[in-house]
């Protein structure tokens, strides 16, 4: 599985098991996602499946990785974009998707609310 390290980066293993420091560059980001493609109820609690049509639909992540130009999120927050417009990688074993901080559209962070003017989501 992929550690945190100090410098906001991830790492992973190469070929003989070393770890490998990887860190993200320039306004990019990288995001966990939960693997939410599946069933889901709504607020009513009616199930729907997953192969059920839905719309156009943003999704939500956590940032687990920033670059060192990433002004508007940091490591923790939730971050909402379009899941058409993600590239997948794979790190550790674990799947992410990364970001271009102008392709997300809103953040959830507890720290925005310190004076900050916005939409509670």
């Amino acid at each position: 599985m992929a550690e945190t390290s100090a410098d906001s980066g991830f790492s992973t293993s190469n070929n003989n098991g070393e770890r490998l420091p990887i860190k993200m560059l320039n306004d990019r980001i990288l995001v966990g996602t939960s693997d939410a493609e599946g069933e889901r109820r709504s607020t009513g609690g009616i199930l729907i499946p997953a192969t059920a049509q839905v719309g156009k639909r943003l999704a939500w992540a956590e940032v687990v990785a920033a670059g060192p130009n990433v002004r508007n999120m940091e490591i923790g927050d939730r971050v909402l974009f379009n899941p058409d417009d993600r590239y997948e990688v794979e790190v550790g074993g674990a799947d992410y998707v990364i970001l271009r901080e102008r392709d997300v559209h809103a953040v959830a962070a507890e720290r925005l609310e310190e004076g900050s003017t916005g939409l509670y989501l």
